[in-house]
């Protein structure tokens, strides 16, 4: 990459109080690496300090289940649902300060797309709809997603509550410095969003305004919750884990909408992700959901998802107005880019293997995050 782009992609940005090193962060991506009972091993510390070694400036972790009751989406996936799953997180996150990285937890209600939770032995919903779409195998997922029940007051009650003290733990005993809420991917909040998904007639279903309000409502109560240093994001995207071409009906009108709903509620920043994040997001539109959402809620710091592993691409989002790139699959085989990228080094391409079978932590990545980054 040229030299100009390099230094974009390196610039040090301080934001939500807090300075960050560069403006790359580890995308989320689910490792199903924790123990039986949802503690993070030392296995995934040892993944997450690599990140931070290699000089990524920000991490936002897997999804983390907030609370002991509906919201576990797999079979060893982590937790934050007690103190003593946020406690866990203690050598993780300090591993990650050791090397000077910030990391988010991204908090994860998986809803009627739940396809291994030992706390129930049954998944909800916003509507008792048969979701699209097969179970993940790579998380150990056999068949259709089964029926949800449909949720009641009280469901929703204390799935926004899970959300809400899951934050707090995340701040005052698993080390975090910031979270964010998962709306995105066909999980729950996002099966609120999706009008397939949600036929409910209540106030929580209905118009675009009405299916987004509990994402909203969720987002407002758990910066509330928290101290208002602490930064509180949102995840967001069209595409889902069962049905990846999934769009927003109402195209940019909805677009309006949702991302004006999301800052009103106090939004910290947004993530967007997208297959391609610099793509059109509607036919006959020219602009991304990336640039709509900088139009619609200007205010609000956008990270971007989606493709950025071509390193050129990311460069122009962010001489573009976006705040920072997050990098998937690029991440998984570079956990030390900011240092290739600073050193004129290529990055290594990615190898599928790394999510196969089981998209479980491989002894490959830790052996590359420890023999190809230099300490700090």
């Amino acid at each position: 990459m040229d030299t100009n782009s390099a230094n974009v992609i390196l610039t040090p940005i301080d934001m939500w109080g807090m300075h960050l090193a560069n403006r790359l962060a580890v995308a989320p991506m689910t490792r199903i690496s924790a123990t039986a009972e949802g503690y993070p091993s030392q296995r995934m510390a040892r993944y997450y300090e690599g990140f931070a070694r290699g000089g990524f400036g920000l991490l936002i972790s897997e999804g983390i289940y907030p609370d002991k009751a509906f919201s576990q989406g797999y079979l060893n996936q982590p937790g934050l649902g007690d103190d003593e799953q946020a406690n866990a997180w203690r050598p993780v996150t300090a591993g990650v300060h050791a090397h000077g990285g910030r990391i988010f937890a991204q908090l994860m209600h998986a809803g009627a797309l739940s396809q291994g939770n030992p706390h129930r032995d049954h998944a909800i919903g916003p509507s008792a709809i048969q979701p699209k779409g097969h179970q993940l195998a790579f998380y150990r997922g056999q068949g259709r997603y089964p029926v949800p029940e449909a949720m009641t007051r009280d469901h929703i009650d204390e799935a926004i509550e899970g959300f809400v003290q899951a934050a707090v733990r995340a701040t005052t005993h698993a080390g975090f410095d910031g979270v964010e809420i998962h709306g995105a991917n066909g999980y729950l909040l996002d099966q609120f969003l999706t009008e397939s998904s949600n036929q409910r007639t209540d106030e929580w279903g209905g118009t675009v305004a009405k299916r987004v309000a509990l994402l909203a409502e969720t987002i407002r109560r758990v910066r509330r919750a928290v101290d208002p240093r602490f930064p509180v994001g949102v995840r967001i995207s069209q595409g889902k884990v069962n049905d990846f071409h999934a769009k927003w009906p109402g195209g940019e009108d909805d677009a309006a909408i949702i991302f004006r709903a999301l800052a009103d509620a106090g939004a910290d920043f947004f993530h967007v992700t997208e297959f391609e994040a610099w793509g059109p997001a509607f036919d006959g539109v020219n602009s991304s959901l990336v640039a709509l959402a900088n139009r619609y809620a200007s205010s609000v710091p956008v990270i971007a998802n989606g493709g950025l592993h071509d390193l050129e691409r990311a460069a122009q989002l962010l001489e573009s107005g976006v705040a920072m790139v997050a990098i998937g699959r690029g991440a998984l085989a570079n956990p030390d880019m900011p240092s290739l990228i600073a050193t004129g080094r290529g990055l290594r391409l990615f190898d599928n293997s790394i999510l196969g079978p089981i998209a479980d932590i491989k002894d490959s990545e830790l052996a590359t995050s420890r023999s190809h980054t230099p300490e700090k």
